[in-house]
């Protein structure tokens, strides 16, 4: 079974910026959020997730983004580095968070910052590691030590695209869905070379975070408003959940960015270290 870390938007709000997305003159709707988290959390219990809730903290509005926390490996939880000062405050939560439900933690160097599966995704056996905005190039090395398996890193360009979890999805069949035009030219063709079927989302869906969906097994949770990526996952056997998510990319996320996960499909490999 699929068991995955959220935390409820109490204290989402834009107080901020550190992402293109993000203006202060433009406040998220607390009732539309709730909502909109509640149909996401909703959707993976219907889809026989375990969905485990952490308490949100007042003073750190982003925590809603789990996914930025570290990266989970068997019973093991490599505990991330946030790049921006505004993120940081949110580390000892998730830290205790873990400890406490038998997670032996792994602390990253702290001359690093890595922000957990936003960059750092599995496809198979392999992890994708991408850095540029909010992980370092160096922590594709730590990580293969650490987990010793392969570890493939990209370059990210485009600031709208900070981190991998918004322009690359694995898909469970072997294929990805990607935005090219957020990576470096190096790192599309390093993609190409490793990913045999690519499904390239259209410009305006990859703004809508199309790539930032989370995939169980043959169900796809997508941000509404992708009818076209949505089209083309049908086609390869896939069923799509289109979900609301105009109040989180406000903040520059989407569906995965509001999802950690704690155990996954056996087709994504979760080595214990």
């Amino acid at each position: 079974m699929n068991r995955e870390l959220l935390c409820p938007p109490d204290f989402f709000s834009i107080r901020y910026e550190i992402n293109p997305w993000m203006s202060l003159s433009r406040d998220v709707n607390p009732e539309t959020a709730t909502a909109q988290w509640r149909q996401l959390l909703e959707t993976l219990r219907s889809l026989d997730c375990e969905v485990e809730v952490l308490s949100p903290e007042p003073d750190w509005p982003d925590m809603v983004f789990t996914a930025n926390a570290g990266l989970v490996a068997g019973s093991r939880f490599l505990l991330g580095n946030f790049r921006h000062p505004k993120r940081q405050g949110e580390t000892p939560a998730y830290e205790r968070w873990f400890a406490d439900h038998g997670f032996e933690i792994v602390p990253l160097p702290k001359i690093h910052v890595f922000e957990g599966e936003g960059d750092a995704l599995w496809f198979g056996e392999t992890l994708f590691c991408g850095h540029g905005f909010r992980t370092d190039r160096e922590i594709a090395g730590w990580l293969a030590e650490e987990l010793r398996c392969a570890v493939v890193d990209f370059a990210l360009n485009d600031p709208h695209f900070y981190h991998l979890d918004t322009c690359f999805c694995p898909l469970h069949g072997g294929e990805a869905l990607w935005h090219p035009p957020a990576f470096s030219e190096a790192s599309q063709r390093m993609m190409r070379d490793h990913v045999l079927d690519l499904v390239t989302v259209p410009p305006e869906e990859a703004l809508r975070f199309a790539c930032n969906a989370v995939v169980l097994g043959r169900h796809v949770l997508i941000p509404a408003g992708c009818p076209e990526t949505s089209r083309m996952l049908v086609e390869r056997g896939y069923e799509c959940h289109p979900l609301p998510m105009s109040e989180f990319i406000k903040s520059g996320g989407a569906c995965k960015c509001l999802v950690l996960r704690l155990s996954a499909d056996p087709w994504q490999h979760h080595g214990s270290g």
